[in-house]
């Protein structure tokens, strides 16, 4: 084991939103084994340094945010990035029809400082999101911009992604309309097989990374899905084609000479399923959906503890052990 990829949100982070003494703990231990320690996470990167500002980690640590379509270190150098194509957004924001109140798009406007600045998050209405998410939407007022109607903000900039809140009935919803076109496709909803991730990490190497669910042509966006049924609650992330965790982390490993086999994924939603397929090792949480458990069963995922029961800590000392 080389590399350890750990999640945030109901992984890493505990329910209090911080991340526990012992969680953090055994990250520096394995960085003193010689361990990489990559932070993935479907927050954009300046949300994230919120939670991971502070607690020590090395300036040159890799994090992956807005599940894969950014990759900066922990001080702030950007890595690699891609962009969600103008004429592809402008077309998701009216096929969306119905769905368009419960839309965010995020574009990078991080700065040297780490920090975002206003409008790097633009709503068209903020009734629906503030009712499915009303915590993350105060958290990030300071960033918010809103526009009517919402294609205005794609006059400039090009976007990282777009995302959708709601129930998860609703967004189940929403993800089949978007799937009507044939130039979305979903990503981790399916696991793949292990032969197929075999295949798809070496064409990443031929190619450059690809997404660990191949890249039909013509795609143009591909869907991740987070889920908290606790909370009745589903994220759907839009992204550039070809972006995932997974797909990030492969290009990032294959930067440092490090093989798939070297990796260590834990995770605990569906927005993690790329990376966990393509790890050597692969921990599902203990709080993860059941219908997930059920998956990561067959795929023979080792079964971890809970967030609030320090899992992320549990799963790396298991590994350092065995080294």
């Amino acid at each position: 084991m080389r590399l350890i990829a750990v999640d945030m949100d109901g992984t890493l982070v505990g329910p209090d939103g911080g991340v526990s003494a012992r969680n953090l703990k055994a990250m520096k231990a394995a960085e003193r084994a010689g361990v990489e320690v990559v932070v993935a996470t479907g927050r954009r990167h300046s949300y994230a340094m919120r939670v991971l500002r502070g607690l020590g980690l090395r300036e040159e640590d890799a994090l992956i945010s807005s599940n894969g379509t950014v990759t900066r270190t922990i001080g702030g150098r950007l890595v690699e990035r891609t962009l969600l194509p103008v004429e592809t957004a402008r077309w998701l924001c009216g096929h969306l029809d119905e769905f368009r109140n419960a839309l965010v798009v995020t574009f990078d406007k991080v700065g040297a400082d780490g920090e975002d600045a206003r409008g790097a998050l633009v709503v068209e209405r903020m009734e629906e999101l503030t009712a499915s998410i009303g915590r993350w939407m105060a958290a990030n007022e300071p960033y918010i911009v809103r526009m009517v109607p919402i294609e205005q903000a794609l006059e400039g900039d090009a976007p990282i992604q777009m995302m959708l809140c709601g129930t998860i009935e609703r967004m189940r919803r929403a993800e089949a309309r978007l799937l009507e076109h044939p130039g979305v496709s979903a990503v981790g909803v399916t696991p793949l097989r292990r032969d197929e991730v075999r295949r798809l990490e070496s064409l990443g190497r031929a190619e450059g990374g690809i997404s660990p669910q191949e890249r039909a042509p013509g795609a143009e966006a591909a869907l991740h899905r987070t889920e908290y049924p606790e909370r009745d609650l589903s994220i759907v992330d839009i992204l550039p084609a070809g972006c995932s965790k997974g797909s990030a982390l492969l290009r990032l490993a294959e930067g440092r000479g490090i093989g798939a086999t070297e990796i260590l994924a834990i995770g605990d939603n569906w927005n993690d399923v790329s990376m966990l397929e393509i790890a050597g090792q692969a921990v599902l949480m203990g709080n993860a959906p059941e219908d997930l458990k059920a998956a990561a069963a067959e795929r023979g995922w080792r079964m971890g503890l809970r967030h609030d029961e320090d899992g992320v800590a549990e799963a790396i000392e298991s590994a350092l052990a065995g080294i």
